[in-house]
């Protein structure tokens, strides 16, 4: 009989660690492992248990409603404040816009204001809620251009967001302006703490520099903050809070016109899990205010010594404002193989396309377990450079250029993604399908020169080839 658990581990060991850290991108590690244990019995003693009907299973309310108290002290939220957890920040971004949305029913076609930086769960919201987006460039600190941004609101703007921080940079927006902003035009101003939410006010704790964001911010209706990013929960949670309940209720939604139960959901989802929730409830209590501060002087000090240190050739895009740094390189190498190189030597750091005239780049997601490898994480830049400059920027031959130029994103056809799948190495063998090369320099050397409409369409086609099933 298989060992259905082992073969897990055998088929886990071709992934990226997420312990250790020395994965930058999509994981946050707090280096504790009493945390990681206790999230991880959390989640699964409460696996079973249903999150749709918290009257059924009131341990689940108890566990929300103080998960999302201890994050109105977090974030300075008044006494009328209320909160949801979701299951993850595009999720509290998606109900954010739709509560924005359906809190102004006399705005006939509603749109939303953003800066170009906003995460692109924003442009998912607008996606799926038919609410265009009026996305605004940054100025050239990448922060939002508020004057720019108030001459796109119009009568038919229900939302104003601005980013703590944005992810691309690591930077955040002038929030008092644009919540002043809306609120003299009698709108919402949503600020995006997804990923900083957690950190930044311990940050503040520790004196460090730190610009307004919180509900402290008069104007600031409500806020994203993820508890599985520097909240060092397990996947998947978040909290979107609002200053008060009626700002909230047009996000729930009811459903009694039919023979069944009637329907009443909080969030996006009906039936969920209860395990991500009790993760997250578990690692709260057990780190506690103490605990999180602690992790963020960590963090922080990971990231001074990161930025202190970069060799020659790499620079910050723009000092940090939180746990995000952006890299650019110089003329004698590219980002792209940068992280190859780091990847040869057992990092993860994620490239960053080219973006309105500005290159590609390199993010780095900090995490407190970094601190204990910065040494490492040095030296390995370092190495990675030289080896980068080396090898010199990764050309694209003019003609798969010319073929990638004449593309339509509205008329991608299978030929033509083949076409660029042979080009860059991914489709060798036809009858063997994809195969991801051990260097993505040059895939995304071609990836860059498209638009991003192009972009979106091959990556698109990309994950449908990629997501085939495997049958016996």
């Amino acid at each position: 009989m298989t060992d259905v658990l082992a073969l897990l581990r055998e088929m886990q060991a071709g992934d990226l660690p997420v312990h250790g850290g020395r994965t930058l991108a999509y994981v946050y590690d707090s280096g504790l492992t009493e945390v990681d244990r206790i999230g991880r019995e959390a989640v699964a003693a409460y696996a079973a248990s249903n999150g749709l009907d918290p009257t059924s299973f009131p341990s689940l309310l108890a566990m929300e409603n103080e998960l999302v108290g201890f994050a109105c002290d977090l974030l300075d939220a008044p006494p009328s404040a209320v909160g949801t957890v979701t299951s993850g920040g595009t999720e509290s971004v998606l109900l954010a816009v739709q509560a924005a949305r359906d809190g102004a029913p006399d705005v006939s076609s509603p749109n939303i204001v953003v800066p170009t930086t906003v995460h692109a769960a924003f442009h998912k919201a607008a996606h799926y809620f038919g609410v265009p987006v009026r996305a605004v460039p940054v100025d050239a600190s990448f922060r939002a251009d508020v004057a720019a941004m108030a001459d796109a609101v119009d009568s038919s703007t229900v939302l104003v967001v601005g980013s703590a921080p944005s992810y691309a940079h690591g930077v955040v927006d002038d929030i008092p302006a644009l919540a002043a902003l809306a609120a003299s035009r009698g709108i919402r101003c949503h600020v995006d703490a997804c990923i900083g939410g957690w950190v930044l006010p311990y940050a503040a704790r520790l004196g460090r520099s730190v610009p307004p964001w919180t509900f402290a911010v008069p104007g600031v209706t409500s806020v994203s903050v993820d508890t599985h990013k520097y909240g060092y929960a397990p996947k998947g949670t978040s909290l979107l809070l609002h200053r008060s309940s009626q700002l909230r209720r047009p996000q729930f939604f009811a459903s009694a016109d039919w023979p069944g139960y009637t329907m009443l959901n909080a969030t996006m989802q009906s039936t969920k899990s209860g395990g991500p929730l009790a993760g997250a409830w578990a690692v709260m209590r057990h780190l506690g205010t103490s605990g999180y501060e602690r992790l963020a002087a960590e963090v922080f000090e990971a990231v001074d010594r990161i930025v202190a240190g970069l060799p020659a050739g790499l620079t910050v895009v723009v000092p940090p404002d939180s746990t995000l740094v952006a890299l650019a390189c110089d003329a004698s190498m590219d980002a792209f193989t940068v992280c190859d190189e780091m990847k040869l030597r057992g990092w993860y750091v994620q490239p960053q396309m080219s973006y309105a005239g500005a290159p590609p780049t390199i993010h780095l997601s900090v995490s407190a377990a970094t601190l204990a490898h910065v040494d490492e994480l040095r030296l390995s830049l370092a190495e990675s450079v030289s080896a980068a400059r080396r090898s010199r920027p990764v050309e694209v031959g003019q003609g798969v250029a010319d073929f990638i130029a004449a593309l339509d994103p509205s008329a991608l056809s299978d030929d033509d993604f083949d076409g660029l799948l042979a080009a860059s190495g991914l489709l060798t063998d036809p009858s063997a399908g994809l195969a991801l090369p051990e260097r993505m320099a040059p895939v995304n050397a071609m990836l860059d020169l498209a638009s991003p409409a192009l972009r979106e369409a091959l990556l698109i086609a990309f994950l449908d080839r990629l997501s085939r099933p495997a049958r016996p």
